[in-house]
């Protein structure tokens, strides 16, 4: 059994994700062709809740959307032979749209990936980007965030839980070890 540490609680991640609403504010004052796609599950509660801070700021709601990538990753197959798969609603036309991909954890890459191929099997969007709120390093694939909560430093033998109350009943992030020695 692992060992966990809390090393972000609900103030932290409202904090962030504050500060994250600004900064897509700041690169993005026109918003018109502006829309948030939260990838499946935690990404789409934080999309919501970046789009919620956006428009207590900015002059009108951010189009949002959700995204399940499942059948679109190359290990799904590794993962479980009987993938969940949820919805996806982009109720926007993606065409020529700035998309802002939004997920709890960014690791190897490989979810972003699908979520690109997902994205473009909507149309061609003018530009995506990346937000996450964990970036923990180990890409697998060269995928940069274009807002990033947190870095943090990790060994492949560690995993990230990010915990959100729509889904887990608080807002918190833990990193959780193997508990052995991996000098």
């Amino acid at each position: 059994m692992g060992v966990s540490k809390k090393i972000l609680d609900a103030s932290d991640v409202r904090r962030i994700l504050g500060r994250m609403a600004d900064e897509i504010m700041e690169r993005h004052p026109e918003t018109d062709d502006l829309a948030l796609v939260g990838i499946h599950t935690r990404g789409v509660f934080l999309a919501q809740r970046i789009s919620s801070l956006i428009s207590k700021k900015g002059p009108a709601a951010l189009p949002t959307g959700s995204l399940d990538i499942s059948l679109y990753r190359d290990d799904w197959t590794r993962i479980t032979l009987n993938p969940v798969v949820h919805s996806t609603s982009l109720p926007f036309d993606v065409d020529g749209r700035e998309i802002i991909l939004i997920d709890d954890v960014l690791y190897t890459g490989r979810t972003v990936r699908a979520a690109m191929d997902a994205i473009i099997d909507f149309g061609r969007p003018k530009r995506i980007e990346l937000c996450v709120l964990i970036d923990r390093g180990h890409r697998e694939l060269p995928i940069e965030a274009n807002y990033k909560g947190k870095f943090i430093t990790t060994s492949t033998s560690e995993a990230i839980n990010v915990m959100l109350s729509e889904c887990d009943g608080e807002d918190g992030v833990e990193i959780i070890s193997s508990g052995g020695d991996h000098g």
